[in-house]
């Protein structure tokens, strides 16, 4: 599927939580997947078609380097979540109180 047909029904906000997401190292594809249900493949579609080429090209290096956990494979076992048990609830970009 184009990557133009893939960002019609996202809005810029999810977008670029979608590029967010993508650039952390240890936010995996499956977390991805799970939250915006976009597949791996789908998900460099976009990231190629909104990045510049030079940025695309860095960060597709750094996905396959053995620094990123995008990969479930990659990772530490133990891990099966998608954020750190020690991140505080965040809400509408607000940090909330205690």
């Amino acid at each position: 599927m184009e990557a133009s047909k893939l960002k019609v029904n996202l809005t810029e906000r999810e977008l670029d939580r979608i590029i967010e997401m993508a650039w952390e190292d240890r936010t995996t594809f499956s977390a991805i997947e799970f939250q915006f249900g976009f597949c791996e493949g789908e998900v460099i579609k976009i990231m190629r078609s909104e990045l510049k080429r030079g940025s695309f090209n860095r960060w597709r290096k750094r996905v396959n380097s053995g620094v990123s956990q995008k990969h479930e494979m990659k990772r530490v076992d133990g891990i099966n979540r998608f954020k750190c048990s020690r991140q505080r609830h965040i809400s509408g970009n607000r940090i909330s109180k205690r």
